[in-house]
């Protein structure tokens, strides 16, 4: 698809608007709207607490900053571990904190107050599960790059090709392994007088059933990233969304979405706006709220803490 759009400016319906007025014709659009399309990245995790630095690395990481010198769980996930115990010693935890720990906050359920009683679907680029943990319906979610709740091989073949694996059982006992205790509420707990190791035992290190190769992160970071049938069926149901909403008046609702993959959300949003007279773009994020001067008429765009302005809302 080609993007015919003028220089990004920062224009919205009105330059000379305050955030209370926006924040206004935002609320305005989204009861006035027949549809609203989510488009969900990052920041709105970030915005609910999933931070990936700071204190919350510090807690959960302190021993692998210490070893490795970087200092945010993402440069860590990309970093070539010696061994799979160790690789493993890093995503379980990763994966048990950003994914099977409560989240911090109430962003995504204030998010799910504002569009529950409409016809609403989520296109979302996050991977932690958020949007289910919250009450949205998962047949209105599409995760186009993974799941951190699932494993799938390092090198698809065979009957793995097309196949993921549920990761929750293996996960808990790799965390519980590393020496932490698990609350009621999945919160991780160090006991008194014990040292969290950084490895995982060898007999832990999962393999592929089906294939036998090493499991992996079903998280898109090559092409070997496996698009299951639940995948699939998740794109169906949202292309379904775009073909029946068509001509209607539709909010596109960005929140959240930098410039890491703007072509799976921010670009198409843009452009569906633009095809559509009767559709609104809406970006809430913060500082980077802008759109294309082609739509900045059919445009409300909110530079600010995602979760206050879901309050204000």
């Amino acid at each position: 698809m080609q993007y015919g759009f003028a220089p990004i400016g920062t224009l919205t319906r009105d330059d000379y608007q305050d955030d209370a007025q926006r924040i206004a014709a935002l609320k305005k659009e989204l009861e006035e709207a027949d549809a609203v399309l989510i488009g969900a990245g990052a920041g709105l995790s970030t915005s609910a607490g999933f931070t990936y630095s700071g204190a919350r690395f510090a807690r959960y990481f302190g021993d692998f900053e210490e070893k490795y010198g970087y200092h945010d769980m993402y440069s860590l996930g990309f970093y070539p571990y010696d061994s799979m115990e160790e690789f493993w010693g890093y995503w379980c935890r990763n994966i048990w904190v950003n994914r099977y720990m409560p989240i911090p906050s109430r962003v995504y359920e204030d998010l799910l107050e504002l569009v529950k009683d409409k016809d609403y679907f989520v296109l979302t680029t996050n991977v932690d599960h958020c949007f289910q943990k919250s009450g949205f319906d998962k047949m209105r979610l599409f995760y186009t790059q993974g799941d951190y709740g699932l494993f799938q091989s390092s090198s698809p073949s065979g009957a793995a090709k097309n196949k993921t694996y549920d990761n929750y059982g293996i996960i808990r006992r790799m965390i519980l392994s590393e020496g932490y205790q698990i609350g009621e509420k999945g919160e991780l707990i160090v006991p008194e007088n014990t040292k969290i190791q950084m490895r995982v035992p060898s007999d832990l290190v999962p393999v592929c059933p089906d294939d036998g190769n090493w499991m992996t992160t079903n998280l898109r970071c090559d092409d070997t990233f496996v698009q299951d049938d639940g995948w699939y069926a998740a794109q169906g149901r949202y292309h379904d969304f775009l073909r029946r909403h068509r001509g209607l008046k539709t909010l596109f609702l960005e929140v959240g979405v930098g410039g890491n993959t703007p072509i799976i959300i921010k670009y198409p949003f843009w452009q569906y706006t633009k095809e559509n007279p009767k559709a609104v773009y809406a970006c809430i994020n913060k500082g980077e709220a802008y759109c294309p001067e082609e739509i900045a008429r059919r445009s409300v765009c909110i530079d600010g803490d995602i979760g206050e302005v879901l309050k204000s809302l």
